[in-house]
């Protein structure tokens, strides 16, 4: 099994690839972290891994993006393409407009192009699964975090879309959608005392759903409950509400 791995130090991937390393899978490990994509490579390997070696590219860059999937496929049959980098600044009602910018760009369009990149890959090859790490910020924008929501509601859609796009190929798209994860993008959340799901679980709940070819899976799932009573709550008790 050859699984090609963006945002490699996301601590969901990261928890995801030690599963599959128990059973001896080959990584391609892409970060903007080189020096920490090393040591996760590493470790890896000391936990079963068959190999776990890095590669670049530009995550903004388109021709980057497509000549690395290119060269990763022409390189060996891919099973599983997992999309999993993303950044979330506080108090987003103060950014400016490059760091508006850069959300968007982080969260969306580069995941989106990562996806396309492999996509026509898979088709031709008539297999392989496409994994994206959403959240479940992009099925209601909140004030909070309203522009991270906003470019994970893009993943969602986007999501939707490529799948239907795919059916009929062999290829499998999968959109995961965890609540508040405890890593190092929540940091903020745990020392408030806000509860949170453990990577560990959230990435059981991953490799099970790509194991599974699940469209869209919350993870945990409670969050599926949770959040469909959200979409429906009428928009003036929503607005009274702190989140």
């Amino acid at each position: 099994m050859r699984i090609v791995v963006i945002g490699a130090t996301s601590g969901i991937a990261e928890q995801c690839c030690r599963l599959w390393a128990v059973e001896g899978a080959d990584f391609v490990l892409m970060a903007r972290d080189t020096a920490k994509a090393e040591k996760i490579a590493a470790d890896l390997e000391v936990r079963g891994a068959r190999s776990a070696t890095l590669a670049r590219a530009e995550f903004a860059d388109p021709s980057a993006i497509k000549a690395f999937a290119d060269a990763t496929v022409a390189a060996g049959p891919v099973d599983i393409v997992l999309i999993a980098h993303g950044w979330m600044p506080l108090e987003q009602h103060k950014l400016d407009l490059a760091t508006a910018e850069q959300v968007l760009q982080v969260n969306a369009v580069s995941p989106v192009l990562f996806a396309e990149a492999f996509a026509g890959p898979f088709v031709q090859a008539g297999r392989g699964t496409i994994a994206i790490i959403g959240s479940v910020a992009g099925d209601v924008t909140r004030r909070t975090n309203y522009l991270y929501g906003a470019s994970k509601a893009l993943l969602t859609r986007y999501a939707q879309g490529l799948d239907h796009r795919l059916v009929g190929t062999g290829v499998k798209v999968v959109l995961i959608k965890p609540g508040p994860t405890d890593t190092a993008m929540t940091t903020h959340m745990k020392q408030a005392g806000q509860r949170l799901a453990t990577a560990e679980d959230v990435a059981r709940a991953t490799v099970d759903a790509i194991r599974r070819g699940t469209p869209v899976v919350y993870a945990p799932r409670l969050w599926q409950l949770i959040m469909l009573i959200v979409r429906h709550l009428p928009r003036p008790i929503l607005n009274r509400l702190p989140i």
